[in-house]
């Protein structure tokens, strides 16, 4: 298993509330039924690093995580919950989209997406988003230990619309957990860094 460490720092609801430092961040994305507390738990093999909860929505903010010396995650509120108000949805959708655009330490997302149903109009947005910016885009296929085998193929297929093979992933099985940790590890653009000043 590639080592993973990972430590919450800081939660913010504004670009100006985000950390000052110069660590490249990848985020993580995606719907709020997707699984991304679970998923961040497996990464860093830590059960509480993220709250998980029944029920999908609970983040409304941007969570920092250092990881290593060098990058940080920033866990994203999750999108496309039917139950939530208009309001907060629209202050959420503005909260993204100013740290999407406006964050220098950003150089990669990571989104995130339930392989049975593959990238809605969502999902495509935000990628969309991420390459005005020239951020990299890492398909995160999750819950693949939900499929069975015949049905890869098919599931595989529906991610052409983003042109970039997914990482079939699953935080129960741990399938695909130490892929996705290699990307990250790996993902220390100097670039960003030197860009990254505080802010």
């Amino acid at each position: 298993m590639i080592r993973f460490t990972a430590q919450f720092v800081a939660s913010a609801f504004a670009l100006d509330g985000c950390p000052r430092w110069k660590r490249t961040e990848v985020a993580l994305a995606g719907r709020s039924n997707v699984g991304k507390s679970s998923l961040l738990n497996a990464l860093a093999g830590v059960k509480g690093l993220a709250r998980t909860s029944k029920t999908p929505g609970r983040t409304r903010c941007l969570n920092f995580f250092a990881v290593g010396a060098k990058l940080a995650l920033c866990d994203l509120p999750g999108f496309g919950y039917a139950k939530m108000g208009h309001e907060e949805a629209a202050k959420i959708a503005s909260m993204m989209h100013e740290y999407i655009h406006g964050r220098v330490n950003l150089g990669a997302i990571a989104i995130l997406i339930d392989c049975r149903r593959g990238p809605q109009h969502d999902e495509l947005d935000l990628a969309a988003m991420a390459a005005d910016r020239a951020i990299e885009v890492i398909p995160v296929a999750t819950k693949c230990d939900k499929l069975r085998h015949s049905e890869r193929a098919a599931a595989l297929k529906r991610f052409d619309s983003m042109r970039v093979h997914p990482i079939f992933c699953s935080a129960t099985s741990g399938e695909g957990i130490d892929e996705l940790r290699r990307r990250i590890l790996g993902f220390d653009r100097s670039d960003t860094a030197k860009r990254a000043e505080p802010q």
